[in-house]
């Protein structure tokens, strides 16, 4: 019988999610790991159970940590790396990408990549937006990220930014009647100002429109993607009025690499993950292919933001203050209906306390009061 142990290693269908880790694997064909990809959606909504019973290695969105540990399907790390090696990480790594992965008191993925909300412009764009009244005032087409889970992500976001996180003071409570209306009010301005061209478009899918046309000239918040930043400006997301406690307002995306408990951990494979979190492969490696790096340092390097227009040093702010959106158990049911109630408010010119309303219902109705957000 051979020693050899094929692992299956999933990741989503975008260069940024996949070059660097086929790249590193095919480096190393002694490991017999290959990566399969799905689409955008799939790493969004799909349950994360049903993915950890084929696949050795997942790659994750935060917030279904709640769900994997509720189904017991990932290792947690602490019973693969030392304490050391996950304190490193937990130092080295931009703004609250590794403590987004610690739920229930373990660390349950690896922060492989890094990002959050941004703005994006078009590069005709010479004077760019600081604040969310600079958004308001802006004399261009403006768009809204609302597709998919982006209506209740973009809301959360600006909600941070007008100085209140959700379900964060009290996580019972998702979020303020007052913050809500507010935070409602300059999406419906802004939906009201944008182009349809866009309405059904993923993050990825509006980049690329805003490359190919002209009717989008900023989007205030969409999740950064690096891949672009040679084509498009990008700069940190807007800020809330300091004096009534806003700041930058973004909610926190990126990816992590979870273990599934079918996978026969060899001590290779542990080498090749601790590899993937380097300085060598965080700041070389991984840029070089096309991916968005965890790492402070690789966020901070100078060889990084030349290649890729500054982007690193343009966001990093914003990713150093982003907010963790909630991630217990049926978080990602909530955040699917969260999205589509406001996405029907906005294009149906709604009643916003009667929103706010149903948000409030949707969130008590998935979450079991005490557990963590």
């Amino acid at each position: 019988m051979s020693d050899t142990v094929a692992y299956r290693g999933l990741t989503w269908d975008h260069p940024r999610g996949f070059t660097a880790l086929d790249a590193a694997a095919r480096a190393r064909p002694e490991l017999g790991l290959s990566w399969a990809v799905h689409s955008l959606e799939g790493f969004e909504t799909h349950p994360i159970a049903d993915l950890c019973d084929r696949y050795d290695l997942v790659v994750l969105d935060h917030p279904h940590v709640g769900e994997a540990v509720e189904g017991q399907c990932l290792l947690p790390l602490e019973d693969l790396f030392s304490a050391h090696e996950i304190e490193g990480w937990r130092r080295d790594c931009i703004g609250p990408s590794l403590a987004s992965y610690n739920f229930a008191g373990r660390q349950w993925a690896l922060p492989l990549d890094a990002a959050t909300q941004v703005m994006a412009c078009h590069p005709s764009v010479r004077d760019i937006p600081r604040t969310w009244d600079d958004v308001l005032a802006f004399d261009g087409p403006v768009a809204l990220s609302l597709a998919g889970p982006h209506a209740a992500l973009s809301f959360q976001s600006i909600c941070a930014a007008l100085g209140e996180r959700p379900a964060t003071v009290d996580p019972d409570i998702f979020i303020s009647l007052q913050t809500g209306l507010a935070a409602f009010d300059l999406m419906q301005r802004l939906k009201d100002a944008s182009p349809l061209s866009v309405r059904d478009l993923n993050p990825i899918g509006i980049l690329q429109h805003m490359v190919d046309h002209d009717d989008v000239a900023l989007c205030p918040l969409i999740y950064g993607y690096v891949n672009y930043a040679n084509r498009l400006t990008f700069a940190n997301a807007p800020r809330g009025n300091v004096e009534t406690g806003g700041g930058i307002g973004s909610t926190l995306g990126g990816t992590g690499i979870g273990i599934s408990r079918r996978c026969r951990m060899t001590p290779q494979l542990l080498d090749h993950l601790r590899w993937l979190m380097s300085p060598q492969a965080q700041v070389d490696f991984i840029p070089a292919h096309e991916g968005q790096p965890s790492l402070r340092a690789a966020w901070r390097d100078a060889g990084v933001n030349a290649r890729w227009g500054g982007f690193y040093a343009n966001t990093f702010d914003t990713l150093e203050a982003a907010y963790v959106r909630p991630r217990h158990n049926r978080a990602i049911a909530f955040q699917t209906e969260a999205s589509a109630r406001l996405r029907a408010a906005l294009f149906d010119h709604g009643d916003p306390a009667a929103l706010l309303n149903d948000l409030q219902t949707a969130y008590a109705r998935t979450r079991v009061p005490g557990t963590e957000r």
